[in-house]
């Protein structure tokens, strides 16, 4: 896919995003907005991960980590055909699947998470994985930035050294807010680059919302023989819906019907401009 309709695509899934929030009441707005642009570019340019493939171990691999930004998750897999839409429709309702953290009963999903700090230590033991058995794929997982404040992020990340695993790439979502403020008040991650450098890993930063240096970035891949691959994706949370940017409060707040309607015309507009460009 080209840059374009990459963009256009973004839009799309934050329309999807708001929607499926909105019909179930619940969900995790402005962390599912942050990330979404690193999703699309990972499955649509980069992954190879497709409905035909996903039962082989001989593919790429996508832990998510941060999985409270299911919705996120969600919307990209049902694009690219893993279920269908009125599937998803029934997200947190009685009975279904399709709850508020990633689960394996979703076909595309490849690891329960939402417990923080534990997808990162599942994605480093798939790495050794592969690498015992000299597959040439690649693990690739998302953490939050408020994630990292749990121990097991860190041990990770010296296992992850220790057997120089070159083959995984961690991403974080550096939107600087979770849950009860922002991170560097909660509590503080800077100077977060030097923090990974001398665990041993190659580290590059990235405008976490940008499709072209998204795609760029991920192009550069493995960064260093031996090291671990490290991408600190400044975004903005909440990223393009201009009342949702930035606001801790809508870590998980669902939008009313006023702020939907609200939130579906920006991403509209949005749409008409790129089209116009």
């Amino acid at each position: 896919m080209n840059i374009k309709d990459l963009q256009l695509k973004s839009i799309e899934y934050r329309k999807t995003i708001l929607e499926i929030i909105y019909n179930s009441g619940a969900g995790h707005t402005a962390g599912s907005l942050s990330c979404i642009d690193i999703l699309n570019v990972l499955y649509n340019n980069i992954l190879d991960i497709n409905p035909s493939n996903f039962n082989s171990i001989d593919r790429n691999h996508y832990i998510q980590s941060k999985g409270h930004s299911v919705e996120a998750l969600y919307a990209v897999l049902c694009d690219k055909g893993f279920f269908t839409r009125k599937e998803l429709n029934t997200l947190n309702n009685f009975n279904s699947h399709f709850i508020g953290h990633p689960t394996r009963k979703i076909q595309g999903i490849e690891h329960n998470t939402g417990a923080l700090g534990h997808g990162l230590s599942v994605a480093v033991g798939m790495a050794i994985g592969l690498k015992l058995d000299k597959k040439p794929y690649k693990i690739f997982t998302l953490l939050g930035d408020g994630e990292l404040s749990e121990g097991s992020i860190w041990e990770g990340l010296m296992s992850a050294s220790k057997y120089k695993l070159d083959n995984l790439i961690i991403i974080i979502d550096r939107n600087r807010l979770q849950i009860t403020g922002k991170t560097e008040d909660v509590n503080p991650l800077e100077p977060l680059r030097e923090k990974f450098l001398s665990f041993g890993h190659a580290v590059h930063e990235v405008n976490g919302n940008s499709i072209k240096d998204l795609q760029s970035i991920f192009k550069k891949i493995p960064f260093e023989d031996q090291k671990t691959n490290i991408i600190i994706a400044n975004t903005i949370k909440g990223n393009g819906i201009s009342f949702i940017e930035n606001k801790v409060i809508w870590h998980h707040k669902v939008p009313t019907k006023s702020e939907f309607q609200d939130a579906l015309k920006e991403l509209d507009k949005q749409t008409l401009s790129l089209k116009n460009d």
